[in-house]
C-alpha cells in the first residue's frame, strides 16, 4: 500500500515537473519575442525651421472713443415745440437740433428793448444837463444805472431764447432721439448723443517696459471683429504722463482714420503699434511646442541607421528651447534650434525621445501669421 502511494506521488511530481518545464519554455519564448519586438514608427507631421522677417510691433487690446463726443441735453427747463433732426443723421456745427417754447421770453423782449431806448434817451438828457450843472450828479448816476439795467434785461432774455434753441456744438453723427414733441424737458435732461466719427481715438495700454520704444507719430494699425478684413491705419498721438501704479501699464491714445464711419465709440479693438525696422527670427508653429513647468521643448527629426537591420530611418530627439514673441500661429525661438532643422509640427504631447517616426503631411494644418478662423 505504501509503495503504491509513493509511486503515485512520484508520478504526480514528474508530471508537474514536465508541465513546469513546458511553461518555462513558453515564458522564455515570450520574453525573447518582447525583447526582439520593434514598435512600428509613429506617423507625424513635420515642418522645417526657417528664418522669417517680422516687422516689429507691440500688440494690445483697446477701445474706440470719439475725438469729440457729447450727450446733448437741455440747459433750461421748457416745453419742446420743434425737433429739427432725424435720429442717426449727420449734422454740421451750429445746425438746429431742437427748439423749446420761448413765447414768454419773446413777448417780454419788445418791452425790454423799448425800456433800453427810453433809458438811453434819459441818459443822454441827463449827461447834457449835468454838464451845464442843471441837475445833480446823482440824477445822472441814476439814469446811467437804469440804462445798464435795461440793457442787461434785454441780454438776459436773448440768452434764455438762445439756450432754449439747442444747436449742434460740432459736426458729427447723431444717435437715437430721447425726447418727443410737446415733452416738458427738465434741466440737464438728455436729448440725443452726438459723436464725431472721423477720425476716432483708439485708447489702449502697454506694459511700462515698452515706454522706451514708443514716441508720438509711430504708425498704428487697428482691427476689429466687426470688420475682420479691414485694417484701419493711424498714428500714436498721446502718451500718458504717468504709469498706472496698480498694473504698471501706461495708457496710450492713437488717432485713427475712420472712412465710412465704420468704427464706433465703445467698440472693442485690437491695436498694433508698428515699430521702425524689422527683425529676423526663427519661427515655429505654436502647436510644435511641448509646454512643461520645467522647460518648453520640441521634437527634432533626425536621420538614424539601425545597427541590426542596417536600414535608415527617422527618430525623434527632444530639444529644449527658449521662446520669444508669439504672433498668429507662430512663436519665435530665441535659443535651442537652428535654421534648416526639421521638427514635429503637431501632436508633440504623445511622442517620446528616441521614438521612430515617419513623416506624412497630408493632414498638416496651414499655419499663418494672421490666421482667420472660420468660426470666431
Amino acid at each position: 500500500m505504501k509503495k503504491r502511494i509513493a509511486l503515485a506521488i512520484l508520478g504526480v511530481l514528474i508530471i508537474a515537473g514536465i508541465l513546469a518545464g513546458i511553461k518555462a519554455l513558453q515564458i522564455g519564448k515570450m520574453i525573447d519575442q518582447g525583447k526582439a519586438f520593434v514598435p512600428p514608427p509613429e506617423t507625424v507631421t513635420a515642418i522645417a525651421v526657417q528664418p522669417q522677417t517680422w516687422i516689429g510691433e507691440l500688440s494690445a487690446v483697446g477701445s474706440v472713443t470719439a475725438v469729440q463726443g457729447v450727450t446733448v441735453s437741455a440747459e433750461n427747463p421748457g416745453k419742446i415745440v420743434e425737433i429739427a433732426f432725424a435720429p442717426g443723421s449727420s449734422v454740421r456745427a451750429g445746425e438746429l437740433l431742437l427748439r423749446q417754447d420761448t413765447s414768454t421770453e419773446e413777448a417780454r423782449l419788445p418791452g425790454a428793448e423799448a425800456a433800453v431806448v427810453l433809458a438811453k434817451a434819459n441818459l443822454e438828457r441827463a449827461r447834457a444837463l449835468v454838464v451845464e450843472h442843471a441837475v445833480a450828479q446823482v440824477e445822472y448816476d441814476t439814469a446811467l444805472a437804469t440804462h445798464s439795467q435795461a440793457v442787461a434785461e434785454v441780454a438776459s432774455l436773448r440768452a434764455i431764447i438762445a439756450k432754449k434753441t439747442v444747436r449742434a456744438p460740432f459736426g458729427g453723427k447723431l444717435g437715437i432721439r430721447q425726447v418727443n414733441l410737446g415733452q416738458m424737458l427738465k434741466e440737464g435732461e438728455t436729448i440725443v448723443s452726438l459723436q464725431s466719427l472721423d477720425p476716432v481715438f483708439a485708447d489702449f495700454a502697454l506694459p511700462q517696459q515698452a515706454l522706451s520704444r514708443l514716441q508720438p507719430g509711430v504708425a498704428v494699425r487697428v482691427t476689429t471683429d466687426t470688420w475682420p478684413d479691414q485694417v484701419f491705419s493711424g498714428k500714436l498721438t498721446a502718451i500718458n504722463a504717468e504709469v498706472d501704479a496698480a498694473t504698471r501699464n501706461i495708457r496710450l491714445q492713437a488717432t485713427v482714420a475712420n472712412p465710412g464711419e465704420k468704427l464706433r465709440p465703445g467698440m472693442f479693438a485690437r491695436v498694433a503699434v508698428v515699430l521702425p525696422g524689422a527683425v529676423e527670427v526663427l519661427a515655429i508653429p505654436a502647436t510644435a511646442v511641448l509646454y512643461a513647468p520645467y522647460g518648453d521643448s520640441v521634437y527634432v527629426i533626425e536621420e538614424h541607421k539601425d545597427e541590426k537591420s542596417g536600414q535608415n530611418g527617422k527618430v525623434l530627439r527632444q530639444q529644449f528651447v527658449r521662446l520669444g514673441e508669439k504672433r498668429g500661429d507662430f512663436v519665435a525661438v530665441t535659443t535651442g534650434l537652428k535654421g534648416g532643422e526639421t521638427i514635429v509640427s503637431t501632436g508633440a504631447f504623445k511622442l517620446r525621445n528616441g521614438q521612430a517616426v515617419v513623416i506624412d503631411n497630408k493632414l498638416a494644418p496651414t499655419f499663418s501669421l494672421e490666421p482667420k478662423p472660420e468660426n470666431n
